[in-house]
């Protein structure tokens, strides 16, 4: 079947990508995102780093510009929130506008904060953050408070700490684990990120939740498990997101957490595509089902469906990478921790200008980085080989050598 038309349900990172991609690759058909927000498309990542401190605004975000949208002839309808899809025709029905029809649908509808009972979205001095304009609510909260609570540990919550404290808030974040960030780092890593936040002033409160809240138009009364209590002016909620599946579920595309599709972003249902952190996707690498929430994935997984589009299908097998601002440093991480049994550390660590290699049985499994992102790239050629932990460490020692030369264990 020739492919002339496609329909992108989302403006975000991935619906981008796979324009953007469509557009670089030669297509030349008839390429139409649909955002249901009333605004261009926007990049989200600096909503949670220096869009709080005041360093960017919104004239800062542009994800599409309107030149280059212009110039590749493409179609972008916002405030657009497509209610329905008929799979058989590939229609999609478009709350009070027209409907469109298309050989090809990208689903990119993203993903929502998880909320908190106790603490629902749209409850005064409650925030949770996911648009710009989430984030704007924050950023003036935030101007005039002079306590803030952050109940979740993860990277987008000390994200939005460390923007608190460079605006001379202070900070309390409340995690339900023995610790931030030890699901996705490790203990040794995750307990170094936690130290640069205490040292920056903010209380760590791990190993408790939140077991009653009080809140009104001028404070917020939070008490937690262990029985203390914060009275705060702001409340940040960042427990995690949960896939936008609705529209795919009511449409009959299989589900199950996220819109299930192929290494190729292909859905249950012909024609029909997902991508982003709606989309639970087949990892060849992993051997299972994942759902990466990171802009980099979202890029990727965009390039990806669209040359499955275009007939041009080629899996991404690239292994998983985030990146994280947080005060003056660069966090980066990529790679699967679990299991390893060895880190190998180079650099400065008392400096926090260094990178740490976990190791499985002598292989490489994952890399994390404070300050060394040239070591990350190179890391990501040395997943899943085995090297000498005495090479990794040796400075005097290229890690692009080893990728090239394999100086193994």
């Amino acid at each position: 079947m020739s492919i002339d038309t496609v329909a992108i349900v989302g403006a975000g990172h991935a619906a981008a990508a796979t324009a953007r991609t469509l557009r670089r690759r030669g297509f030349d058909g008839t390429v139409t995102l649909l955002g249901d927000e009333i605004r261009d498309p926007y990049q989200r990542p600096p909503l949670s780093k220096e869009f709080l401190t005041g360093e960017l605004d919104d004239t800062s975000l542009p994800l599409l510009t309107r030149k280059w949208v212009e110039d590749n002839d493409v179609t972008v309808r916002n405030g657009a929130r497509v209610s329905s899809i008929d799979t058989a025709s590939r229609t999609l029905i478009v709350e009070g506008g027209a409907s469109l029809s298309a050989d090809a649908v990208v689903i990119a509808t993203g993903a929502r904060p998880r909320e908190l009972p106790m603490l629902p979205k749209g409850t005064p001095r409650v925030h949770y953050l996911r648009t710009v304009d989430d984030a704007a609510r924050l950023r003036d909260g935030l101007a005039t408070s002079t306590r803030v609570a952050l109940i979740g540990g993860g990277f987008i919550g000390l994200e939005i700490a460390a923007a608190a404290r460079a605006r001379g808030v202070e900070v309390t974040v409340v995690e339900c684990e023995q610790q931030v960030l030890r699901a996705r780092l490790g203990t040794r890593i995750a307990g170094m990120c936690a130290d640069l936040h205490r040292e920056n002033g903010v209380d760590l409160r791990c190993g408790v939740h939140l077991a009653a809240a009080e809140v009104d138009e001028h404070r917020a009364r939070l008490r937690l498990s262990d029985g203390r209590v914060l009275d705060v002016d702001e409340v940040v909620v960042g427990i995690g997101i949960e896939p936008s599946v609705e529209l795919a579920a009511a449409a009959g595309v299989r589900v199950d957490n996220g819109i299930v599709v192929d290494e190729m972003a292909r859905t249950s249902v012909p024609g029909i595509h997902a991508v982003g952190d709606v989309a639970s996707r087949y990892s060849v690498t992993a051997g299972r089902h994942l759902r990466m929430e990171h802009v980099d994935a979202a890029n990727r997984q965009g390039a990806v469906v669209a040359r499955t589009i275009m007939g041009e299908p080629r899996p991404d097998t690239s292994a998983p990478w985030f990146w994280s601002d947080q005060y003056e440093h660069n966090l980066q991480f990529t790679g699967n921790h679990v299991g390893a049994g060895e880190l190998v550390f180079r650099g400065d660590v008392a400096e926090r200008a260094f990178s740490a290699f976990y190791l499985r049985e002598g292989v490489v499994t994952a890399a994390f980085a404070i300050d060394r992102g040239e070591d990350i790239m190179a890391a990501r050629e040395l997943l899943g080989r085995s090297f000498s932990p005495t090479a990794l460490a040796d400075e005097s020692c290229d890690l692009w050598e080893l990728v090239e030369e394999g100086i193994v264990a």
